[in-house]
């Protein structure tokens, strides 16, 4: 971690004294994971940078909250490839000055427990983990090996695959001939290739289990994404020491120390366009901000439907884009303890608790409140056992969050409504998912129950409310193979002057979309970005 004191490189407004440009280099619209990726990469390499993020906290998907002394993430979870071993940890440790410390989540990342007492964890090393696959399936030795080799496959195809990113939409026929081994993989779905290894349906199960980090089950998901978050997690999961929020605070400290700035409670209404080139934006309080170049990290589909004019967001490039689907919305139970609740069964580990072998069954049916069965997937995390640095104090508080999908449309009607005032029949319904939730998560791991001392859900309102991605979606659009065979979800839009970054136009989760801002970056200045990642 830095010796500097803690200073947030963020404010509402520019600070005093602060000498804006009358034309920044670079707006990038969006704190997320992509947009402080690209703005970092460009300060780097000597751009003023001004970012702007329409919540009052920024990070995206990699914020946390408080409430009194207790702090959880809302979307950082696990993250994998952030060592030095790997690119995107060589990147990250270059933007940040190395300030950005991670910590391992153990020799098992993710536990497993399967609905006939099946229990498998996920170990950070890829011959223990086919070693543990060979073992629970002695017959099926072959399956597990083929399965591996395509993913090594894949693996290897992605570096000419996010080559072939940087060129323009109109390019990208010519491109594509250099990455059938990926787009083949990205053409197919991952059912249909774990299908054609074997018959055994519960190996199938377990090695889509991880399914819920890209959020499309295995008949929708490109079996690419499927092989490429086997690969992710190979060497293991990790946690970023000092919290998620560590990633804005030094992420968006370097933008600051190249003279750029990150505004936060700045709420893009429109990208501003002239002679069919985009040259800034308009806040929704009427003020403009004028720069050479704009990136929306605000995904691609949001952008073309929220924030760019009529006539452009008719286009059919544009419509394309909007017809692809989201992926899934989902519930959070925030969970606050007394005691130590490494006894009770917690660890720094993810754990899963599958009530099927279906892994087709992608959201909790909540239709009818009076009449709730179980969820059918339960993914729970403890943020405080990941933290070295966190202090639990004498009374040993520690947080824990529970997370599973559910359908957009139970929630869409409140649509417009204020977060915290939706009204009374909002609130009861939360209280009956989150009392349900909460005795679900209970049955499992029922020795925590009397350090329980907060419980609090959000739902895809609260999503949209504070990232605003498309019908609450919290990876953007589905990972299906129509999705990557779009043209134009690319670094470079078909607008002069307007880009786009992160996760849409590369994989999905944090790394996805990190790498997704370092493709925007490399499409600003591939010159400048080709000397930066050469010297990593």
């Amino acid at each position: 971690m830095s010796d500097r004191p803690v200073r947030h490189p963020w404010s509402k407004n520019l600070p005093s004294g602060f000498a804006a440009p009358a034309l920044w280099d670079s707006i990038v619209i969006g704190s997320g994971m992509g947009g402080m990726t690209c703005a970092a990469m460009l300060a780097a390499l000597g751009q003023r940078v001004l970012v702007l993020e329409q919540h009052y906290v920024p990070g995206g998907f990699t914020h946390s909250f408080k409430r009194g002394k207790y702090h959880w993430d809302v979307g950082v979870h696990a993250v994998g490839e952030v060592t030095e071993r790997s690119m995107p940890g060589r990147l990250l440790a270059g933007l940040t000055g190395r300030r950005l410390q991670w910590a391992s989540l153990g020799p098992v990342y993710d536990a497993f427990v399967f609905p006939d007492g099946l229990q498998l964890g996920f170990p950070d090393n890829p011959q223990a983990f086919r070693a543990l696959l060979h073992d629970t399936f002695p017959a099926e030795r072959d399956a597990v090996d083929a399965y591996f080799a395509r993913v090594r496959e894949v693996s290897a195809a992605m570096r000419s695959y996010y080559l072939a990113r940087l060129a323009p939409p109109s390019a990208h026929v010519f491109m594509d001939m250099f990455t059938r081994t990926a787009r083949r993989a990205f053409g197919e779905t991952a059912k249909h290739a774990l299908d054609r290894l074997t018959d055994d349906s519960r190996l199938k199960t377990v090695l889509a289990a991880q399914w819920a980090y890209h959020g499309a089950t295995p008949s929708r998901a490109s079996l690419a994404i499927q092989a490429l978050v086997t690969k992710h997690f190979q060497w293991g999961g990790y946690y970023p020491v000092g919290g998620s929020s560590a990633i804005a605070r030094e992420l968006l400290q370097t933008v600051a120390d190249a003279g750029g700035y990150t505004r936060i409670s700045a709420d893009v209404e429109q990208i501003l366009l002239e002679n069919g080139a985009a040259v800034g934006v308009r806040l929704r309080d009427g003020e403009e901000i004028r720069a050479r170049r704009v990136i929306s990290a605000a995904g691609v589909s949001s952008t073309v439907q929220r924030l760019l004019p009529r006539e452009v967001a008719d286009t059919r490039w544009a419509a394309s884009v909007r017809a692809l689907p989201p992926a899934p919305a989902h519930v959070c139970l925030y969970l606050g303890f007394k005691g130590d609740i490494r006894s009770a069964g917690a660890g720094a580990y993810n754990q899963w608790y599958y009530d099927t072998w279906d892994t087709e069954v992608d959201a909790w049916d909540i239709t009818d409140p009076e009449r709730l069965a179980d969820a059918p997937v339960l993914y729970c995390s403890f943020p405080s056992l990941k933290d070295p640095a966190y202090d639990p104090g004498p009374e040993q508080r520690h947080t824990g969050e529970v997370v599973t999908f559910v359908p957009w449309d139970r929630f869409s009607g409140w649509l417009g409504t204020r977060w915290m005032r939706r009204g009374d029949d909002y609130d009861q319904f939360k209280k009956v998912l989150q009392d349900h939730l909460l005795g679900q998560f209970l049955k499992k791991l029922p020795g925590l129950a009397p350090m329980i001392d907060h419980v609090e859900l959000s739902t895809p309102l609260s999503t949209e409310t504070f990232a605003r991605p498309m019908q609450g979606s919290i990876y953007g659009i589905l990972p299906t193979p129509e999705r990557f065979a779009n043209p134009y979800l690319r670094p470079r839009s078909k607008i002069a002057g307007l880009f786009f970054a992160g996760s849409e136009v590369a994989t999905v989760g944090v790394i996805g979309a990190m790498m997704g801002g370092a493709l925007a970056a490399a499409a600003v200045d591939p010159l400048g970005a080709t000397r930066l990642l050469r010297s990593l």
